[in-house]
């Protein structure tokens, strides 16, 4: 499945739609029957050796749809820019919840390039999830010690980059719905500069999907908050990187503080 299925323009924007009363009334109730039965679909898939990468875009965009039909609105820009790719990237984004780990192949596989995560260790854990995630080739960093994650993103990153691989990686230590400069570190940049790939700043907003008290993953699903991404242009590295890696960060925060406004 390509992705000007889903979305044919430069931008996307959820039309309106009746919502049930039911699902209304009772919204992570609506969505997480329907998001799981995708997971265990996608695994059951996957476990047979036939969740390949037209299979990922598809239950990606099937978990885009679940969102809009329990009354989630959702909008993205810059796709325009997904054409200006014809190899493979590093995209750099800020991380929020567990919505963008399902919305983003929907949105970044452009036909051109495969593509993989870089994640933490327990999301190739998961019951059911760690199959599908496992076919994707993610690069696993553990988050307990910043340099041994760093080797396995710049060694890893590298090989996958290679092997046409585009690569997301959100540079921030934990999720959170605040972008802090401070705590958004450059590893992101490091990898373009070494592999000579290009960077692509990913600005979202999807605090829709919120965390849990006692599990993370799993908070309740408000769908009054509206759910934004933003694709930026393609940047060359030049030198080390950091004034790339600063207009990343500027252009997360300038359309974070737009979005919440």
């Amino acid at each position: 499945m390509n992705i000007t299925h889903f979305f044919k323009h430069d931008a996307y924007h959820t039309q309106p739609r009746p919502i049930g009363w039911l699902t209304k009334t009772f919204p992570s109730v609506a969505f997480y029957r329907q998001i799981l039965a995708l997971v265990l679909r996608s695994s059951r898939l996957a476990t047979r050796g036939d969740y390949d990468l037209a299979a990922w875009q598809a239950s990606s965009i099937e978990s885009l749809k679940i969102l809009e039909n329990v009354g989630c609105q959702i909008h993205i820009t810059g796709l325009q820019h997904l054409a200006e790719i014809d190899e493979p990237c590093v995209f750099i984004g800020n991380h929020m919840s567990t919505l963008e780990t399902f919305a983003l192949p929907a949105i970044l596989l452009n036909g051109k390039t495969d593509l993989t995560y870089v994640v933490k260790r327990s999301l190739t854990e998961y019951p059911f999830f760690k199959h599908v995630m496992n076919t994707r080739n993610p690069i696993v960093v553990d988050r307990v010690n910043p340099r041994d994650d760093l080797k396995a993103v710049m060694t890893e990153g590298t090989q996958r980059l290679e092997s046409g691989y585009s690569v997301i990686i959100f540079p921030q230590h934990t999720r959170s719905v605040e972008l802090t400069p401070d705590t958004f570190n450059s590893i992101g940049v490091k990898l373009a500069a070494r592999t000579g790939a290009k960077v692509v700043p990913v600005a979202l907003l999807t605090w829709a999907w919120s965390q849990g008290r006692f599990l993370k993953d799993f908070g309740p699903l408000i769908p009054s908050r509206p759910i934004h991404f933003a694709i930026g242009k393609p940047m060359a590295i030049s030198g080390k990187g950091q004034q790339e890696h600063e207009q990343v960060i500027r252009f997360i925060q300038e359309h974070m503080e737009k979005w919440r406004k």
